[in-house]
């Protein structure tokens, strides 16, 4: 059963009332997320949720805060994900940067684009994440006890 169990990390960057977000193809079909990804065995989560956003966006960031853990189980394959989510601040873009294979673009979206692409969504858990953000449920990253 721990196949069917996935630990992921995303992370909400916010820039001149812009969102970093991704396009990406899954199941046929072009989907909108923050940059996110599967966390690796060994790996510090923190540098997960920096790791993913440089290889899905090109982006190097600074994890500054804590938004939560959610679940989402995907009738599609069976999983069930736990998702991380953490605030990032956009430090440098790395031009030279190759993004993931299965992302499409990075782009920086408005609020009111996000939702007008709420269809399109990658899950509930997306907006959710700039909801928390813009209401400032945030937690400090004290509460992480990391020894890897």
């Amino acid at each position: 059963m721990p196949d069917r169990i996935h630990l992921t990390v995303a992370t909400v960057v916010e820039k001149d009332d812009r969102y970093l977000m991704v396009k990406e193809t899954k199941f046929g079909r072009q989907m909108i997320n923050q940059p996110a990804g599967h966390v690796e065995p060994g790996e510090d989560i923190l540098r997960a949720a920096v790791r993913e956003t440089l290889e899905e966006t090109g982006w190097d960031v600074s994890i500054s805060g804590f938004l939560g853990i959610s679940t989402y189980y995907a009738k599609s394959n069976g999983v069930t994900y736990y998702r991380m989510s953490f605030v990032a601040r956009a430090i440098n873009f790395n031009s030279e940067s190759e993004l993931d294979s299965d992302i499409d673009c990075a782009l920086w979206m408005s609020l009111e684009e996000i939702e007008a692409e709420k269809h399109r969504l990658r899950s509930e858990m997306v907006l959710g994440c700039i909801e928390d953000y813009r209401a400032g449920r945030i937690f400090p990253l004290e509460i992480f006890r990391n020894e890897l």
